[in-house]
């Protein structure tokens, strides 16, 4: 059963609507067939019937136009007259049981058309009938009837073969039309094909020409919008592939910058104090305690700076307290370190009832674009202020919950024409991954960033800070 589904399956549509049509044509045919065979038996079968009828009223009426004719005359007469019935054969008989007339060859039957099993399908079982021929009340003879159909069946036959042939050149003539339609019909399917083959094969400039049918004309249009939507979104990874590059280029370069300007310095003065250390204590006379005593802070004061940007550098790069400690103290301890870095501007926050974290990924988004949008806002907007928000919104019955976060400031704003740059390219493909909005506007003054990211139940945590930290003053 599986094989024959698979058969079919694999059969192409045109062929399957075809073989569908020649289906109900054969249904058709057969019904048609059993119909006419019960009506052409009950038709011969009542054509025999009133042919035998007539036999009788035929002898009467022989007899009376006869006038004292003789018995072997009279017999002879009715015989001649039976030769000429159709449907049965009568012959006569004497009194003694003697045929009368002479018995000629059957030749009729070679002359039927029907082929036997026609015959057998349509005539009724044999039946004769014998009829007594009496004159004035004495018998003379007999007449015996047998039922003759063939030529009845002729005429049937005739007619079955006549409207077989009309029904077969008329189903040839609809299977040719069909075909061709449905070749019609069925040809923006393949177009379809090929397209989609060529959108698998990644050639999003695939295009169908709207077909004549309105529905395929629909499903037209909406491949050539989901190839135009595949291109763009070919377009902006290619875009957003090369901005990772030259960001990962900058940040290599910053960080390469950085290393030479903040580390460079720091070793070579570890160097000069480790040979000024040593020269002291290669000298003759005693070593002079105080100088050691320098060169230690120094080198001191210099590991600690090492380190201080080692810390930093490290935190640029992935800060170090997430998924460590609570969300809202991460963020507190940005809005303080980037207080520390530009004290001219006021760095405020508020980030009570955020949970514990919301998964690494979650977290790391949330940071970063608060981290981005302040950097923003001191190196593009010159901004005094900035406040920080983020909260929790839950729906009355519903278990999921929505992130809200909002940077304000008082800078510049946004400037006419206003290009994206990678910094906004990053957070906004950040949070459109987490299925969130991203939203730039100005505020009068300055800019206000706006980002919401829905956070499924099984994601947060259950652990949430009921008593999160007071903010640091800045």
């Amino acid at each position: 059963m599986h094989r024959r589904a698979s058969i079919w399956a694999s059969l192409p549509t045109r062929t399957r609507l075809v073989v569908v049509v020649l289906a109900i044509d054969l249904i058709a045919a057969i019904v048609c067939c059993a119909v006419m065979v019960l009506n052409a038996r009950s038709a011969v079968k009542v054509e025999m019937n009133a042919t035998r009828a007539t036999v009788e009223p035929l002898v009467a009426d022989t007899i009376r136009m006869a006038r004292n004719p003789s018995p072997e005359t009279l017999l002879h007469t009715l015989d001649l007259r039976f030769q000429t019935l159709r449907h049965v054969r009568v012959a006569v008989f004497d009194a003694q049981g003697e045929r009368i007339g002479f018995v000629l060859p059957n030749l009729r039957r070679d002359d039927h058309t029907a082929p036997a099993w026609f015959v057998a399908l349509i005539a009724p079982p044999p039946e004769q009938h014998e009829l007594p021929i009496v004159v004035n009340g004495n018998p003379i003879g007999k007449a015996v009837v047998t039922a003759e159909p063939l030529d009845e069946i002729d005429e049937v036959w005739g007619y079955a073969v006549s409207l077989s042939l009309a029904s077969l050149i008329l189903n040839l003539a609809v299977l040719a039309a069909l075909t061709i339609a449905f070749g019609r019909v069925l040809k923006p399917l393949e177009r379809l094909a090929d397209g989609l083959t060529r959108l698998e094969r990644h050639d999003y400039t695939a295009h169908l020409d709207p077909p004549a049918s309105r529905e395929l004309a629909v499903i037209a249009e909406r491949f050539n919008s989901v190839a135009g939507a595949l291109s763009e979104a070919r377009d902006a990874n290619g875009r957003l592939n090369r901005q990772l590059l030259t960001a990962q280029d900058d940040e290599g370069r910053r960080i390469a910058l950085e290393l030479h300007d903040e580390f460079g310095p720091c070793l070579f003065a570890l160097e000069a104090n480790a040979a000024s250390v040593a020269r002291i204590a290669e000298g003759e006379s005693a070593p002079d305690r105080g100088k050691l005593a320098s060169r230690a802070a120094e080198i001191g004061g210099i590991v600690g700076q090492v380190q201080a940007r080692n810390r930093e550098l490290l935190n640029r790069l992935r800060p170090h307290a997430l998924g460590q400690v609570p969300l809202a103290d991460c963020l507190y301890l940005l809005l303080a370190d980037f207080g520390r870095r530009h004290p001219g501007t006021v760095f405020e926050g508020r980030f009570d009832g955020l949970a514990r974290g919301y998964s690494d990924l979650v977290d790391l988004t949330v940071f970063r674009c608060i981290q981005e949008s302040m950097t923003n806002a001191v190196r593009h907007g010159s901004a005094t202020r900035v406040s920080a928000q983020a909260r929790e919104s839950r729906e009355p019955g519903r278990s999921a919950a929505t992130l809200h976060v909002e940077i304000r400031d008082d800078g510049a704003g946004l400037t006419p024409g206003h290009g994206t740059g990678l910094g906004l390219s990053g957070m906004r493909e950040r949070v459109e991954a987490l299925d969130g909005t991203f939203a730039l506007d100005n505020a009068a003054p300055g800019a206000v960033v706006r980002i919401v990211i829905p956070i499924e139940p099984e994601v947060a945590e259950d652990v949430r800070s009921e008593h999160p930290p007071a903010p640091p003053s800045s």
